[in-house]
Parts: structure tokens; sequence; C-alpha cells
């Protein structure tokens, strides 16, 4: 859940996880998809993909589709870029940096089958509700890289925000609002959507879960 908390890398040198994990300082210019996962397969973003637990099962369970993890927390991007990088997966790679600049510059129109952006930080007190990733612009910015009858996903355990982030889509003329996943039953202990759900799921609370569809 750590798309909207800022943490800045340390100067300190660091092992080289390329391609595996990059910044969005690597980029000038917007990312052509067959040349960053060098194939032709449809592209998924995870924006916020904090520790990698959706990336893993998800580029494991789809190897013909390619997962382009976010994540501002330059610590946590890089971790979940480990976890890829241990499994040598062809299908899926993390950028570091503001999931914002990156939507805006350097991905093009229309060119993502799906968005998935689960548990974003709530910030609660109220002087930072500012900082929540889902405003008015964020949902401009979905509605531009993501292609027609692809599918925006979004989950949080607090019901508040999620009475938020679903005014918002079911607001947008580009958005047509799904009937949301249900909720069902681990196999595994990964087995869950991400590492936070888990420990959600855990203590017994409950998620919210909203799904849309590009227009």
């Amino acid at each position: 859940m750590s798309a909207d908390v800022s943490h800045n890398p340390s100067p300190l040198e660091r092992p080289d996880l390329r391609p595996y994990f990059v910044t969005v300082d690597d980029f000038d210019q917007p990312i052509h998809w067959e040349d960053y996962f060098e194939n032709a397969n449809p592209v998924e973003l995870d924006i916020g993909c904090g520790r990698g637990l959706f990336l893993v099962n998800a580029a494991a369970q789809n190897p013909d589709t390619n997962f382009l993890g976010m994540e501002l927390d330059y610590k946590e991007g890089r971790r979940s870029a480990r976890r890829l990088m241990k499994r040598e997966f062809a299908n899926a790679r993390v950028i570091g940096g503001d999931c914002r600049r990156l939507l805006q510059r350097f991905i093009f129109p229309a060119s993502v089958q799906a968005a998935h952006v689960y548990f974003p930080d709530p910030w609660w007190k109220r002087k930072h509700l500012r900082r929540r990733l889902f405003t008015d612009a964020f949902v401009e910015l979905l509605a531009r890289v993501v292609r027609s009858g692809g599918i925006v996903h979004s989950w949080t355990d607090v019901e508040p925000y999620f009475g938020v982030i679903s005014a918002l889509m079911d607001a947008h003329a580009d958005f047509r609002t799904l009937p949301p996943p249900a909720q069902r039953a681990p196999t595994h202990d990964l087995d869950y959507q991400t590492s936070f759900e888990r420990k959600k799921r855990k203590l017994g609370s409950r998620i919210w879960r909203g799904m849309w569809q590009r227009g």
C-alpha cells in the first residue's frame, strides 16, 4: 500500500537489479512496451506494488501477459524486483518513482489492458487528504492509459476511502462500473492478492473491492 509514501533512495551503492528495477529518472521518452518487455504481449499495471506478492503471483499465473509494478518507496520496489529476479520472470518489472509522473509522461495513451491499485494509503489526517492517490486527476490518468475494454481494479480496507474511490470512478464518463469480485478463501499463505490483504484478512478486516471497465 505504499504507492503514496515517499522514500528517497539512499546514496549508498546497491546491487544492480536491472532489468527488474529501474527508476522513472532512467527514462527520457515514453516506454515502447515491445522494446521494454521484448514481446508484444498485453501489459497490466500494478500501481503501488509494495512487496510484490501480486506481481509474483500474476506473472507466474499469466505468462502471456506483462506486468509492470510502480512503487514510490524505492526500498519496497527493489524488494519486489528481487523476488522477480529470483524467479527469472521475463514478464514482470518494477519502476521506482511517482506513478502519476509515469502515467502522464512515460506511458502511451490506451496502451495497457488493466490497472491494479490495491490498498492505496488512506492518509487519515484531514491535512493530509490532498496526498491521497485517488483524485479527479488520477482517474483522468487511468482513463488516458487504459485501453477501451480494459479494466481498473481497486481494493481497500478503508470503507470511507472506498466511497471516495467509487464516487470518482463511477462518475467518470469513460468508465462503466462492474460487479466487484467475490472474496474467496485462500488455499495457502501466499494465496492473497497482496501482503497487505493477507495481514488485514487475518485480523478479520473487511475488504472493499471495485472493478471498472474503460469504454
